[in-house]
């Protein structure tokens, strides 16, 4: 629950200054090494990979900004749940309130990425979705009520990175790389019931509708600095017409971002603490340029931070965990999101080498 007194922004302008903000420091930051040359050289990359950059799991929210060597891959379980028994209003403010609806809910969801090359990645995520909901003004007032439920199968992600830029450690240059993701709604096809709120959770993948075909173009940048890592993204999504009852239906365009700062307290265990930042906004306009009838016809925003830790296991195998907080919104639940991660990396047998 949300325990912050309230005040107001302005979410459009909140989601416009984050997408500006930090695409101009990727851009200060990796221009001057571009030359226009996307393609980082053998030697460039040899070097960073002689870099600090301890073996750990990294963020639980951003999908990895550097990528797999040739023929190296990973499998990760990342187990995803929320709590969820308030709700914000249609101003964007740090108070929440009581919501009628209390949904708590376990997205377990699997991502195996490979390196398909040194300068790109491929990746395929699927997942599954339990919720349970009770949405009756009796469950409020103690007198208890029924519950809706429901288990199934999520959606599915296949993602391609392509890094144009990597990471010099004598130099400001961060690692710059570019996501495209596109999400089939296996969930609409297996007959999985939409979850209260309608989104995909929240998870080391950009949010998406729920059951929706969606196309995510992101930009994300990482930079090593011992003893920190630092990493953000921008992503923006964009959901294919959908249809109910006949009519045709058209939901918002949605911009995720990320930011997340790493702190390694012991390199050899792979142990360090993340403070990991998020927002979710969900437009009132499409790509398309068709008008909104579906969904928050006035937006949504959510930002929310996590604090998590990540642990080495062996030379092989990272996991982390975290708890993401909810400290504003606007026409969205309010709610807690313990999660955790094992990641267990293959390399043909050679040493791994971290992302």
């Amino acid at each position: 629950m949300n325990k912050f007194t309230g005040y107001r922004l302005d979410p459009n302008r909140l989601a416009k200054k984050s997408l500006a903000a930090l695409t101009i420091f990727i851009v200060t930051q990796a221009t001057p090494a571009i030359a226009f040359d996307w393609v980082p050289t053998d030697e460039e990359i040899n070097k960073y990979r002689q870099s600090w950059n301890p073996f750990s799991e990294g963020p639980l929210l951003i999908q990895s900004v550097d990528i797999h060597p040739e023929g190296q891959l990973s499998v990760r379980p990342f187990v995803f749940s929320s709590i969820s028994e308030r709700s914000f209003g249609n101003t964007l403010s740090t108070h929440s309130h009581p919501d009628r609806t209390h949904t708590y809910s376990v997205s377990p969801l699997l991502t195996v990425t490979y390196g398909l090359s040194n300068h790109v990645e491929l990746g395929v995520a699927s997942s599954v979705n339990s919720y349970w909901s009770k949405d009756t003004a009796s469950y409020n007032a103690g007198k208890g009520g029924p519950w809706t439920t429901d288990t199934g199968i999520g959606d599915t992600s296949l993602v391609m990175k392509y890094r144009p830029v990597v990471q010099d450690p004598d130099s400001a240059r961060p690692s710059v790389t570019l996501y495209q993701q596109i999400v089939l709604p296996t969930s609409k096809w297996a007959g999985t019931e939409r979850p209260p709120g309608g989104f995909a959770p929240l998870g080391r993948l950009p949010a998406t509708r729920f059951g929706e075909l969606g196309f995510t173009e992101g930009v994300t940048f990482r930079k090593n600095t011992d003893p920190f890592r630092f990493s953000g993204g921008v992503y923006y999504t964009y959901a294919a017409p959908g249809s109910d009852a006949g009519q045709t239906t058209y939901t918002g365009d949605i911009i995720n971002t990320r930011f997340i700062f790493e702190h390694f307290l012991d390199d050899k265990k792979g142990l360090a603490y993340n403070l990991e930042f998020l927002t979710v906004h969900t437009g009132t306009w499409r790509l398309d340029g068709h008008s909104i009838n579906r969904g928050a016809l006035n937006g949504s925003t959510v930002v929310g931070i996590e604090p998590a830790i990540q642990f080495k296991f062996t030379d092989s195998l990272v996991g982390a965990a975290g708890v993401l907080f909810t400290v504003a919104g606007q026409n969205a639940r309010d709610a807690i999101y313990p999660n955790f991660a094992f990641q267990w990396y293959y390399n043909q047998g050679k040493q791994v080498i971290m992302r």
